[in-house]
């Protein structure tokens, strides 16, 4: 008959450490979510007076827009469309889109470093296991550099999970930097156009590149399914 493991005192000393640390992240998370998360969207639903609390503080103002876009990246169940609309709405096209990849390094750093710590365990804390095998295959992949860029470079695939999930890959921390930072360039800079077009009244344009962003996302979650389904069963081969 199989025994429970036994571990050693370091070793239960560890398993509480951990078991300590990942309580503490849940109630910051939880936390964020509640004080943060929510305030945060209802600010951005009104881009004119965002555009004016931007105005009003400046530098100070697209620091803490920066932390904003972070935060979304690190908080995975905050949506990060509607801070790309107000960034190009408060910024403009190339600034917001600056400001958007600034924040979005920043948070996607602190998820790398979080899930490289503490492994699959973090990763499970936001998302099913059925979510997390659909991208098993990438931990083995010879081509995983082009993969991940090719699957971020699209817009419309779930780049929340797999921020999460390249922790758990041979990736080195400064090529998923640079990957992320030139691979979301496109899904970005769609949403602070639409944003700009609305800060200048140019509606009719502005919902032409609404309709266009939802067209090609569509497409994204297709090329995203397919290349997921062909990688898992490479792998089962």
């Amino acid at each position: 008959m199989q025994t429970s493991k036994e571990y050693t005192p370091e070793e239960k000393r560890r398993r509480k450490i951990a078991l300590a640390c990942v309580g503490a992240f849940l109630i910051l998370f939880a936390l964020l979510c509640w004080f943060a998360g929510r305030p945060m969207l209802d600010f951005v639903a009104e881009p004119q007076k965002f555009r004016e609390w931007v105005g009003q503080y400046g530098l100070l103002g697209k620091l803490a827009f920066v932390g904003m876009v972070a935060l979304q990246v690190v908080v995975a169940v905050i949506p990060g469309e509607p801070l790309e609309i107000a960034a190009g709405y408060a910024f403009g096209i190339f600034e917001g889109t600056l400001l958007c990849l600034i924040g979005i390094t920043l948070g996607s750093a602190l998820v790398f470093l979080f899930v490289r710590k503490w492994g699959i365990k973090a990763v499970e804390l936001f998302f099913p296991r059925e979510k997390i095998q659909s991208l098993a295959f990438l931990q083995n992949s010879k081509r995983l550099n082009l993969i991940v860029f090719i699957l971020f470079f699209i817009p419309g695939t779930p780049k929340d999970v797999m921020t999460y999930f390249i922790g758990l890959t041979p990736m080195k921390l400064s090529t998923w930097l640079v990957i992320t930072m030139i691979a979301r360039i496109p899904s970005v800079i769609t949403s602070t156009i639409g944003g700009d077009a609305l800060g200048l009244q140019n509606y009719q344009f502005a919902i032409l590149v609404f309709a266009a962003t939802i067209v090609i996302s569509l497409l994204g979650i297709l090329a995203y399914r397919i290349i997921t389904k062909h990688g898992n069963e490479k792998e089962e081969h």
